[in-house]
């Protein structure tokens, strides 16, 4: 008899799109929701657009302080992002006005 390990259909699914253009819009796409839940409600209400593209985020900030501030943590904000999603996907961040 063949001995067969169980796996869930999420980690076959995990293994089929590992290293495809799909998982890369996966990410992206999962960046995009996360960014008001690690930032909070305040930057989240001072956020304007926020995108992928090319394993970079561009944000939009509409106050100037805040804009500073966050460009200055800009590498803590790559490392709580990437620790949201579970993955060394972002490499780069763009804090724009």
């Amino acid at each position: 008899m063949k001995n067969h390990k169980a796996q869930s259909i999420g980690d076959l699914i995990s293994q089929y799109i590992q290293g495809t253009e799909l998982e890369k819009i996966l990410l992206e796409r999962l960046v995009v929701q996360k960014w008001p839940e690690v930032m909070g409600p305040m930057v989240a209400n001072l956020t304007g657009e926020v995108e992928m593209k090319e394993r970079t985020l561009f944000v939009h900030i509409h106050s100037a302080a805040l804009r500073q501030q966050l460009f200055e943590c800009r590498y803590d904000i790559i490392k709580k992002l990437n620790q949201a999603i579970n993955n060394q996907f972002i490499k780069d961040i763009r804090i724009l006005g």
